[in-house]
């Protein structure tokens, strides 16, 4: 019993010392599915930021000998039965099956190719700046397909990584410009109250009630055909942001209003600092944590959308490349059928989601580093 009081009292002398963010630290690091996510997204924008680097191959690099060749099989035991530390693959063959008139790959357990890291392969710019041709892992003869090639023999790996570079940093751009107008919004809407909240407040309710995907839809499609891939690319990212502000600034509005009649804010009113000074230095900042919560969860709606779009043909035109664009092409059950691999971006697109929905309720639970 004193053992356990000892513990306890230990315990709460410890949050007593701790300063709130390093408690709020602290509770993060507890919630372990929350920290795995957060690891994975990290690693995951690591490799598109240098995806020239980590991708064994451009995205436009086609073979001709692999036309839609399945992932390759990565072994340790050979055919004779002998044990490598160094994984490999066998090469393969294509011929065209008379009759599906698809091709058939076949090994030959005669050539192995070893994977290495750090292998010399595409010429590429890093950052457009940097040049090199020296990437994470390949064979150095060869062809090495993790994930097996697409219709036109590109590698499907090197694109989704690629291809994650346009959908992820959608969902961070897209975010921003919601969080920027849904914080402000929400904040002159609760401040001002008055006909100026009721306008606001009126708007949004015509915004809300239209459906998602059928106004992503009918903006996107409202994008002339002919922009350039980088201007497609811009507009999904304001569609999506200038859509999705809604949901925030009626919860901000809610905070403000909660927040408005107190101490800090009369002092400040009374000490002449203009609305912009409290919009920005005491009544966002008190909010932060709350925004901070639905800007991470807000992420995979954004990644969402845009994969939809692209899915459809309403988003990202190529030569760019996105996880929606490359599911574009399995849009038929035949496709499907007989080359289940180009569903894989798919997977992606399900693991980035979780895990912004795992991060998001970390950060939603340590909120109040003072709860149990």
């Amino acid at each position: 019993m004193d053992r356990d009081m000892r513990i306890d009292r230990k315990e709460n002398d410890e949050y007593t010392i701790l300063t709130p963010r390093q408690l709020m630290w602290k509770k993060f690091l507890k919630h372990k599915v929350g920290v795995v996510a957060t690891i994975i997204i990290i690693m995951m924008y690591i490799t598109i930021i240098f995806a020239e680097f980590f991708a064994p191959y451009d995205k436009t690099t086609t073979n001709m000998d692999y036309l839609s060749a399945p992932p390759c099989r990565i072994r340790f035991i050979d055919s004779q039965r002998r044990v490598h530390i160094r994984p490999f693959v066998y090469r393969r063959t294509g011929e065209r099956d008379p009759k599906t008139l698809r091709f058939v790959y076949t090994e030959d357990v005669g050539k192995k190719d070893f994977i290495k890291l750090f292998v010399r392969g595409d010429e590429y710019r890093l950052f457009g700046s940097i040049s090199s041709n020296i990437h994470f892992f390949g064979v150095e003869e060869d062809t090495l397909f993790l994930l097996g090639t697409d219709e036109r023999g590109r590698d499907l790996f090197s694109r989704i990584i690629y291809g994650g570079r346009i959908s992820l940093s959608i969902g961070i751009i897209g975010v921003a410009i919601l969080v920027f107008l849904g914080a402000l919004i929400g904040t002159i809407s609760g401040y001002y109250g008055g006909w100026i909240d009721n306008i606001i407040q009126r708007f949004i309710e015509i915004l809300r009630t239209i459906p998602q995907i059928a106004l992503w839809m009918a903006l996107a499609a409202a994008l002339p055909p002919t922009l350039p891939s980088t201007y497609v690319y811009l507009g999904i990212v304001i569609i999506l942001g200038l859509i999705g502000w809604t949901g925030l600034a009626r919860e901000v509005r809610g905070k403000v209003l909660a927040i408005r009649g107190s101490d800090f804010v009369h002092a400040a009113e009374v000490a002449g600092a203009s609305p912009g000074r409290i919009f920005f230095k005491h009544l966002i900042p008190n909010i932060s944590s709350h925004i901070i919560v639905t800007a991470t969860l807000s992420i995979p709606v954004m990644i969402i959308g845009e994969s939809s779009l692209s899915f459809l043909g309403l988003g990202i035109k190529p030569p760019m490349t996105s996880w929606g664009l490359l599911l574009n092409q399995v849009r038929e059950v035949q496709v499907m059928k007989h080359f289940p691999w180009l569903l894989l971006p798919a997977l992606f697109i399900v693991i980035s989601v979780l895990c912004f929905n795992f991060m998001g309720d970390a950060l939603r639970d340590v909120i109040d580093p003072y709860s149990k």
